[in-house]
């Protein structure tokens, strides 16, 4: 086929995505205000994690299409990668995917009602239970500020002791699915390794640290395999095993230490590779 053919038959899919994400659209606000709005603020997402990050997620069919599953996430600066992975889900999947905050987010005056309108709840035990009891999908990550502020371009995990997230998912019977976002410390990175940000979080838990990037670094985002209930586990055992998992994708698909230039050149590869 002409390099004139291959473009015409380009442009034609282009269109046909387009017109389907408009009736998509049009029929999610028919149905109901909330959804469309969701749906419209995903497509918008979508788009800047394509044109910004040339944003790729691999293992989306690890999702199921129903029924329960905790995702557990490595924690970025900024994880601009779970809104993407987020903007995903909706549109992939037809269904949202409910999150994991902390309780600080709640406290920003106008915010509790987009937080409430996108799934997002605080993290008690028995509210994320009762989420996958009801079928819903979970995100979270055991890392949370404390990985935001002080992980860096070696990637560890720090997750100290916590086992809330496995007791959940032990309780309501469901899958973990490890994911982890290959650059996200290159887009953008956080200054709290410095003595005086980490004095003053773990003195007065401020979580003040200057963050600087916003670089459009590549990001591909990798869903590794669930793990299943097993009822023979305990707490310890299974975040254990889960931390393994999401350690596993760092260690396939991150060089260590990160390096924001490499992760901008790799915005011209076509394919991921590992490494």
């Amino acid at each position: 086929m002409s390099s004139s053919g291959n473009q015409s038959c380009l442009k034609g899919a282009e269109d046909i995505v387009s017109f389907l994400r408009k009736n998509q659209l049009r029929e999610a606000y028919c149905n109901n205000l909330w959804d469309g709005a969701r749906k419209t603020l995903a497509t918008l997402w979508d788009g800047h994690g394509a044109i910004w990050h040339g944003y790729e997620i691999h293992g989306m069919e690890k999702i199921p299409d129903k029924g329960a599953a905790l995702i557990v996430y490595y924690h970025g600066a900024i994880p601009i990668d779970y809104y993407y992975f987020l903007a995903n889900v909706i549109i992939q999947k037809g269904r949202p995917c409910h999150s994991v905050a902390d309780h600080l987010l709640f406290k920003i005056p106008g915010f509790k009602l987009l937080l409430e309108v996108f799934s997002v709840i605080h993290g008690p035990q028995e509210e994320c239970v009762r989420a996958l009891r009801n079928g819903h999908l979970l995100g979270i990550s055991p890392g949370g500020v404390r990985e935001a502020l002080f992980s860096d371009e070696t990637y560890p995990l720090l997750w100290g002791k916590r086992r809330g997230f496995a007791q959940v998912a032990i309780d309501s019977q469901v899958p973990i699915i490890p994911m982890f976002t290959q650059n996200v410390r290159e887009g953008f990175r956080s200054l709290g390794t410095l003595r005086f940000f980490r004095w003053l979080y773990e003195r007065f838990r401020l979580p003040i640290a200057p963050v600087y990037g916003g670089f459009p670094v590549k990001f591909r985002t990798f869903l590794g395999d669930p793990i299943p209930f097993d009822p023979n586990l305990n707490a310890a055992e299974l975040a254990e095993k889960v931390q393994q998992g999401v350690q596993s994708l760092i260690d396939q698909h991150q060089q260590i230490p990160g390096n924001i230039l490499r992760a901008l050149l790799e915005r011209f590869h076509s394919k991921h590779k590992d490494h």
